[in-house]
């Protein structure tokens, strides 16, 4: 525990609310992060109808969790774009009559958003200069930015008086998902038969997240050839060039669907696998939720902070004297990247896949 302080010595009132908006994160790995948050906050007030506001690219994220009730669409780009944009969605928000928001993200745009909307209790952390618009600022010290994301958020709304839920998180996709997947298997050739391995190459923030696409390609041709195994490249459009750097070195066909699906159906895809091998990225959160079996590589970041869930993940991540460095571009050797070798991270993808 932090013991972290709330301007004032405020707590979160124990009754009395009805409808409570959570201002959701923006990237699909900080939303799988924060939900024992969300759960703990489902814990506080059982009786209460909790709205999320969220961007569409991690909406579905949310409405997998049991602890939210509606997802309200932030839809920028589109209708709430610009300041009038803004302005609208403060006054959507309004007619909601709102008792309390718990705003999860960072910055100050997200608590004037609140102010404009009139929801009467305001609580979040003091980032970004915002602390003098929110009721309850939670003080957000240089320790708690060094702890995991999960303990990041629930420490928060436990400063708020919130009661624990747990730090564990799970997705459970409803029956659609069967159907779903069974439509993309046929859309994509995808033999039900075979083992499906996903891949997920590319990740956002820049090149020193990205483990080399020739080794990707050696591991899965590893799978492919000693578990019969089937791959499956997955990404957004953003990284069709990793996806494709991936392909192209494979000596076996991998199916690439960057950029061909949305975030429900990669849902549906990920779960049907029996191992993912990925970056950090926002996938491989979501595999980590599923409870797939999954092979997280780290290299410029920080696997302290932002490493995956569930308790068939493995970490490969070699200490060096510059990692993390959190930097987009390795100013140096990227050996921390090259200390990872093939027969690694195949090595421990086959002891997941046969301890399933």
């Amino acid at each position: 525990m932090m013991g972290l302080k709330v301007r004032g010595g405020k707590r979160l009132p124990g009754e009395e609310i009805e409808k409570v908006l959570i201002r959701g994160t923006n990237w699909i790995g900080d939303v799988v992060m924060t939900l024992p948050a969300v759960a703990s906050v489902r814990k506080t007030w059982p009786g209460a109808r909790i709205f999320v506001l969220a961007k569409p690219w991690v909406a579905e994220i949310y409405r997998l969790s049991p602890d939210v009730d509606e997802v309200i669409p932030f839809a920028e780009p589109g209708r709430h774009t610009g300041v009038m944009g803004k302005w609208r969605l403060a006054r959507e928000l309004r007619g909601h009559g709102f008792d309390c928001t718990i705003i999860l993200q960072n910055a100050i745009e997200a608590a004037i958003l609140a102010r404009l909307a009139g929801i009467p209790i305001r609580a979040g952390y003091n980032s970004d200069g915002r602390g003098l618009l929110l009721t309850h600022s939670v003080r957000r010290t240089r320790t708690i930015r060094q702890i995991h994301q999960i303990d990041y958020y629930l420490e928060m709304v436990r400063a708020l008086g919130c009661k624990p839920a747990g730090r564990d998180v799970r997705l459970w996709p409803g029956k659609d998902y069967d159907g779903l997947a069974g439509q993309l298997f046929t859309r994509f050739g995808i033999d039900g038969d075979r083992p499906l391995v996903g891949i997920a190459p590319g990740a956002a923030y820049g090149p020193a997240k990205k483990w080399f696409p020739e080794r990707f390609a050696a591991v899965a041709d590893h799978l492919i050839e000693d578990a019969g195994a089937q791959g499956l490249l997955f990404g957004s459009a953003g990284d069709r060039e990793s996806t494709a750097e991936v392909g192209k070195n494979a000596r076996h066909p991998l199916i690439d669907i960057a950029g061909k699906t949305n975030l429900k159906e990669a849902i549906a895809l990920i779960a049907r696998c029996r191992i993912f091998v990925s970056n950090d990225s926002g996938l491989m959160h979501v595999a980590g939720a599923l409870g797939i079996p999954t092979i997280a590589i780290f290299g410029s970041t920080n696997p302290v902070t932002t490493s995956p869930v569930g308790e068939k993940s493995v970490v490969i991540h070699h200490d060096v004297d510059c990692s993390p460095c959190l930097k987009p571009v390795c100013p140096t050797d990227f050996r921390c990247m090259d200390l990872i070798g093939v027969e690694e991270v195949y090595t421990a993808a086959r002891k997941l896949m046969e301890s399933r």
